[in-house]
């Protein structure tokens, strides 16, 4: 079974078991997070679309580590006028397992 979420402004394609990385929850490392924005659910047999969202599914994870990606540059420069500036970022993140999706059965 696999399910589409959207989560962080972002659309991933998800099964259990499965890790992912996605914007940073407001979670602590073991919680237990519920992703109800399921756009599609579906297995060998069958597809659910939602429009825009499947009524009655929801995707359940478990929040593994928080954390940060890698440290970007950005460089700004301009000949002949001495300026020179550079900044870094570093996007933070949420590592999450996905343990089940349940859909209730359609009416």
């Amino acid at each position: 079974m696999f399910a589409v979420i959207r989560a962080g402004g972002k659309q991933l394609q998800v099964e259990p078991g499965q890790t992912i990385l996605v914007e940073k929850l407001p979670a602590a490392e073991g919680d237990e997070v519920i992703f109800d924005q399921v756009l599609m659910v579906g297995d060998e047999n069958q597809v659910r679309l939602g429009t825009p969202v499947v009524e009655g599914a929801r995707v359940l994870g478990r929040v593994l580590t928080q954390g940060r990606f890698r440290k970007v540059f950005v460089f700004k420069y301009i000949p002949k006028k001495r300026v020179r500036r550079k900044k870094g970022h570093r996007q933070p993140f949420t590592q999450v397992r996905i343990e089940r999706i349940e859909v209730q059965p359609a009416a």
